[in-house]
């Protein structure tokens, strides 16, 4: 199977900046979308940025020009470099991967989910 990792969460004040890592370990055969999303409590949770494994890149309205997703191939991680931040970006930050892995000689295509990272910005 594929586990997903965060890291790279905390308290910062407003304005500062922080990079959230995602990295995906098992049975990985190919990775393609890779994303980040995050709820706030009493919020659905919400997609923040994708990143495929060509093409471009995608942003929330509320984060764009402040955030910035990527990922390193190699390494099978992701990152998200947010700065600028504010009160309400506070929230738990989830990745997620689309994957194939390869199960029992056999390759299945899942949708993965990080445990999630707390990122808490004060006023």
């Amino acid at each position: 199977q594929v586990q997903l990792v965060e890291s790279g969460g905390g308290l910062v004040q407003a304005g500062g900046s922080l990079r959230l890592s995602c990295a995906a370990s098992g049975s990985i055969f190919d990775i393609h979308s890779m994303a980040w999303y995050r709820q706030a409590p009493g919020n659905q949770r919400e997609l923040v940025a994708t990143i495929p494994s060509g093409g471009t890149t995608n942003y929330a309205d509320s984060v764009k020009g402040r955030f910035t997703i990527s990922r390193d191939n190699a390494k099978n991680t992701a990152y998200l470099q947010m700065n600028s931040l504010k009160p309400e970006d506070t929230a738990v930050y989830y990745c997620n991967a689309e994957v194939t892995a390869k199960v029992h000689g056999l390759l299945r295509r899942n949708s993965v989910w990080g445990q999630g990272t707390q990122v808490t910005v004060s006023s």
